[in-house]
């Protein structure tokens, strides 16, 4: 049973990035981790999972790529620093699990502070970005881009800062009860994604007709919960019946990168470009067309069949008959 502010029973379960440096002086071994594979006499540890992270930034950055190309949509600029902050989470995490940073090496914790940083800015630029549908502050001014840009390094430098006290045992931090640690990332992180979750219920209930996205943010909820799931209850099955190849930060991963797709899928149904100002798109362009003057009028064959104006008024003379019905 998993303990408030205990990492001993998730660490045993799974091999997150700060378990070496938490619950005990050497740190906490998982049961059953992925094997490791020599890559040029290097050891490169999660094989599997490095392929994820691959795959997880060049999703990622065509998420991105797309967003940019909606030039009017709204929350456009706010919504992309999610998507980078989730980019820089998968980078820093893949240095760290498959080895590249040692983690006896003195970079380590440092390494893992700035994970641990990532990870809750991460969660809190997607909760400010929950309340960019209501348009406390306008989209894409400066109020809005910077309020989430500094509170976001805010909440990055306060994380970093107790990381490293928690691993270094500084400030009245103790890395054997890493008690503060662990609330910032169980219980401050589950707290702003579900009032995300809970803001965007309500913003598609209230103010849209079409209740489809709510089936983007239910199967967003399915595959983070699903990959916590297997995170920390079923990792050690796996990894036995898996014969070592694979563990249940593979399945997590994959479950987290889904999760994030479904934010991108999320935000994409809820916004409407305005195509008139749209670039590279095709487009059915609406003209409104001004009603043409009487002498216009008659240069194109009206009234007097195309007549100059001095002939059109001898021919309504001489033909009156067109004019009385209507021609």
């Amino acid at each position: 049973m998993v303990r408030f502010g205990d990492f001993n029973r998730i660490c045993e379960t799974v091999a997150l990035t700060v378990c070496p440096l938490v619950g005990a002086e050497e740190g906490i071994e998982p049961t059953c981790y992925s094997r490791n594979v020599e890559v040029a006499g290097t050891l490169i540890f999660q094989p599997a999972t490095i392929i994820i992270h691959v795959i997880a930034l060049i999703m990622t950055s065509i998420m991105i790529y797309h967003i940019k190309s909606k030039y009017t949509a709204v929350g456009r600029k706010e919504i992309v620093m999610f998507f980078y902050l989730y980019m820089m989470v998968t980078t820093i995490e893949l240095f760290l699990v498959s080895g590249i940073v040692p983690t006896a090496s003195t970079p380590y914790p440092y390494f893992v502070a700035v994970h641990v940083g990532l990870i809750t800015a991460t969660f809190w630029c997607l909760l400010l970005n929950g309340f960019v549908g209501f348009q406390f502050a306008e989209d894409g001014t400066p109020l809005s881009l910077w309020s989430i840009r500094i509170s976001s390094a805010v909440i990055f430098a306060a994380v970093f800062f107790l990381s490293i006290a928690t691993f270094k045992g500084m400030a009245g931090f103790d890395p054997l009860r890493p008690v503060a640690l662990w609330i910032v990332l169980y219980v401050f992180n589950g707290a702003a994604l579900s009032i995300y979750v809970v803001l965007q219920i309500v913003l598609v209930l209230n103010t849209l007709d079409d209740r489809w996205p709510l089936g983007d943010i239910l199967f967003g909820i399915a595959f983070y919960v699903i990959g916590q799931a297997i995170l920390y209850i079923f990792s050690v099955r796996i990894c036995d019946t898996a014969k070592h190849y694979i563990d249940g930060l593979f399945f997590g991963t994959i479950c987290t990168l889904l999760a994030v797709m479904m934010v991108y899928k999320y935000w994409d149904s809820i916004t409407k470009e305005d195509l008139e100002f749209s670039v590279g798109s095709k487009q059915n362009v609406w003209e409104v067309k001004e009603l043409l003057g009487e002498e216009e009028y008659s240069n194109q064959g009206g009234y007097g069949g195309g007549y100059p104006p001095q002939q059109q008024q001898q021919h309504q003379q001489q033909n009156p008959q067109y004019y009385n019905d209507g021609y």
